[in-house]
């Protein structure tokens, strides 16, 4: 069978960028003279069907337009098959080309590392809850941003960044610390009331925002973040700090590094990649190396 190129392009991702980002991808490949076939899906469930029809022919490289989301939709094929990806970022958030230094804003350079890009492998987390398995690429958010995320997705007005705003004061308001129960490593389960936790596999969600700062997406571990309980105005006060990834010091947070952790809380919600993965109860894993994506050189270099 003749070398060949998949792409597989989500048109719907970051509110419509996908089409255009998948466009500008496929001109910049078939210029370069490379026999590219291509698969566009309009969901996560229509993702997963065209890609396992896309790894069936056995392609030397799969192109992922789409965001972190749709990338993680596609994870188990995907990593199972162990064909490298390519990801032209076209979500919303795009933390995951962040984390690995890939061009957010530029599809035909994210292109490009079909022909020029070096492989890097990397580690995929995993949630169990509910006897299901879930792959994520980013962090798992469980407690007050989980259930901003959640009020934002369930919400029909207004529409853009004014409904995360909306969802932010309407959880504000009904702030109150969770009573988390954590276990890490398979330790014994510790009462641990808090406002959030987080589990990371790299920096950042939402776009930039970096919780689990120093998390590394190759180290084969989770970097584990949990805020205390906090007033309506402390937690106003340490959102400066978190985005600039400056809250670590602070004396109500708390960071260690795991490979797995079960956390569990009355009216628990569990994020990943931005989408609700579980609630009440899950763990939180690390599939080691699970991954290759290609990765310009200077990022390689940099690590």
């Amino acid at each position: 069978m003749a070398e060949h190129i998949a792409v597989l392009s989500n048109p719907f991702a970051g509110k419509g960028r996908g089409a255009h980002q998948a466009e500008a991808a496929l001109a910049h490949l078939r210029a370069r003279g490379l026999d590219v076939r291509v698969y566009t899906g309009e969901s996560a469930a229509s993702s997963r069907i065209l890609v396992a029809q896309a790894l069936r022919e056995s392609p030397r490289v799969l192109v992922v337009v789409g965001g972190d989301g749709t990338l993680s939709a596609i994870l188990d094929a995907v990593c199972a098959a162990g064909v490298p990806v390519v990801l032209v970022p076209a979500g919303t958030g795009n933390d995951l080309a962040r984390a690995l230094g890939l061009p957010r804003r530029d599809p035909v350079a994210a292109a490009e590392l079909v022909l020029t890009g070096v492989p890097r492998a990397i580690d995929i987390g995993e949630i169990r809850a509910a006897g299901r398995v879930d792959p994520f690429l980013t962090i798992a958010a469980l407690g007050f941003d989980a259930k901003v995320s959640d009020r934002t997705n369930r919400l029909r007005w207004p529409h853009g960044v004014l409904r995360y705003y909306l969802a932010l004061i309407v959880e504000l308001v009904r702030l109150r610390p969770m009573e988390f129960t954590v276990s890490v490593d398979g330790a014994a389960p510790i009462h641990a009331p808090g406002t959030l936790v987080a589990v990371g596999n790299t920096e950042s969600y939402g776009g930039g925002m970096p919780l689990c700062v120093g998390a590394a997406a190759d180290d084969g571990l989770l970097d584990i973040v949990q805020v205390a309980p906090l007033t309506r105005l402390r937690l106003l006060h340490l959102f400066p700090l978190l985005l600039r990834g400056a809250h670590l010091t602070r004396p109500e947070v708390t960071h260690r590094q795991a490979r797995s952790v079960t956390v569990s809380a009355p009216g628990l919600v569990v994020y990943a990649d931005g989408e609700r993965i579980a609630d009440s109860e899950c763990t939180i894993g690390i599939r080691r190396s699970a991954l290759t994506i290609l990765v310009p050189t200077t990022a390689q270099e940099q690590r």
